[in-house]
């Protein structure tokens, strides 16, 4: 399975995009700024920088932090503990991508996002019980 994160919109503070999985659309996505990480990594802030472009093994793991399995994005040069969870504002990401049913590029927000991360884990569960892999593929 591929879940995939394409960016379209950058702003100073927020980087907003899209989130499917093979292909369907699953809900919204926002990060912190988009930096450019994948080509040069020492523009790197800490809390403040999306992860960079790429494909990253994607697995359900247990958050010491949140308390509950959430997806884990495995293997993101520079970073460590990078979740995809829910959240409104780029203070709420840590450098973890969040997941929500809608979006206001405006005010750099997503809402609605407990039903989206649920869907998204169940899907994830899924794959995991068939033993196929998924991949977390970021534009």
């Amino acid at each position: 399975m591929i879940v995939e994160i394409r960016r379209d919109t950058f702003t100073p503070t927020a980087t907003l995009g899209t989130m499917f999985i093979d292909g369907r659309l699953l809900g919204q996505t926002l990060e912190d700024t988009d930096r450019h990480l994948e080509a040069d990594p020492s523009k790197k802030i800490a809390g403040e920088t999306a992860i960079p472009r790429g494909r990253y093994l994607l697995s359900l793991t247990f958050s010491n932090r949140f308390k509950k399995i959430m997806p884990d994005v495995h293997c993101v040069p520079g970073f460590e503990g990078v979740r995809i969870h829910g959240g409104n504002t780029p203070a709420d990401t840590h450098g973890c991508p969040l997941l929500g049913q809608y979006r206001d590029k405006k005010h750099e927000r997503v809402y609605d996002c407990a039903a989206v991360n649920a869907r998204l884990i169940a899907e994830l569960e899924a794959c995991q019980t068939r033993g196929e892999g998924v991949w977390l593929v970021v534009t």
